[in-house]
């Protein structure tokens, strides 16, 4: 049995391995393969039983050109790469990685805010050059420092993701407001509560997203839902840049109604260099690594693997086009 991985390199740069899946096959891992070029896709899949996709895109043509290929595995939780509905015509099961890295993307949507309320990069860097030595004063604050107690943080998309936000911002002494079309009432106490999207975009002092991109979502922070929010708020996106309407946030953050935005991601990546929230004030953009500790990466790796020996077993799990 051949295995073909066709981008390997994001979910293992090194500090993780592959035997999983060169325990069950002849593995053969791409770091890279091209987004466009389907010649170089397809002559790379050749004839192996076997496909693992990340960012690969692996539409109608490929599967017509590799009729070999009797698994897809996607080393991720969105499959949008991957024509799932040919697959299923041709009777090939895809499968995804469903749940891999919720506390690792909570965790950080807590270190974007705890940057913008803080500033800890910038002062470090001032102290290492030479500021605080030169200073008048025993200290000082180059940035407002903005404590989080008491405050308001609404949550759109209140899932895995959302839920694993919301505990940390409960135990920094925040008031969750949360946002889900699927509502678990067992989930609300004194310092939770499920609202409507209005009230939370007037009440929340941080809005952080984390719903998934669906069309009813997709650019829900747009120039009429900014004006509704509060003066200075801070808004948070880890979960798909879309969600955004990057010039209108950039023209709220540069009039100052909107206070600061921590993103780890953008509606096209790698960004572009004429995205408008390079220039905009008070924006901190990393380049989508919320989903990359090692610890999550290696859990990752585990399910892709389990997905794949499932198949071979004959009980397939984690299908996205039964």
């Amino acid at each position: 049995m051949k295995i073909v991985v066709l981008d390997g390199y994001c979910l293992n740069p090194g500090d993780l391995d592959w035997k999983g899946l060169e325990a069950l096959g002849e593995c053969i891992v791409y770091d890279r393969t091209s987004l466009t070029d389907m010649e170089e896709v397809i002559s790379r899949i050749g004839d192996a039983d076997i496909v693992y996709t990340n960012k690969t895109p692996m539409p109608r043509e490929v599967f017509e050109k590799c009729p070999n290929i009797r698994f897809v595995g996607v080393l991720a939780t969105g499959y949008n790469v991957v024509d799932v509905n040919t697959a299923k015509e041709k009777g090939i099961p895809v499968a995804n990685i469903p749940t891999y890295g919720t506390a690792s993307v909570g965790q950080f949507a807590i270190a974007l805010l705890l940057e913008i309320c803080h500033h800890v990069g910038h002062h470090n860097q001032v102290v290492h050059e030479g500021k605080w030595e030169s200073n008048p004063d025993w200290c000082f604050w180059d940035y407002p420092l903005i404590e989080l107690d008491g405050k308001n943080m609404g949550i759109i998309g209140y899932g895995r993701i959302g839920q694993a936000t919301g505990k940390i911002a409960q135990a920094l002494g925040m008031k969750v407001l949360a946002y889900d079309a699927y509502k678990n009432p067992a989930l609300e106490n004194e310092n939770c509560r499920y609202v409507e999207l209005d009230e939370l975009l007037s009440q929340s002092d941080v809005i952080a997203l984390h719903c998934p991109l669906f069309p009813e979502t997709e650019g829900i922070v747009n120039k009429e839902n900014i004006a509704k929010m509060k003066d200075g708020v801070i808004i948070l996106n880890n979960s798909r840049g879309p969600l955004i309407v990057e010039q209108d946030l950039a023209d709220a953050l540069n009039s100052g109604k909107v206070a600061a935005v921590g993103l780890d991601v953008v509606s096209t990546e790698p960004i572009k260099g004429d995205n408008p929230l390079l220039g905009a004030k008070n924006c901190i953009i990393t380049p989508h690594i919320s989903w990359a500790p090692k610890e999550s990466r290696k859990r990752l790796m585990d399910i892709a693997v389990n997905n794949l020996e499932e198949f071979l077993k004959g009980s397939p799990v984690n299908v996205v086009n039964k």
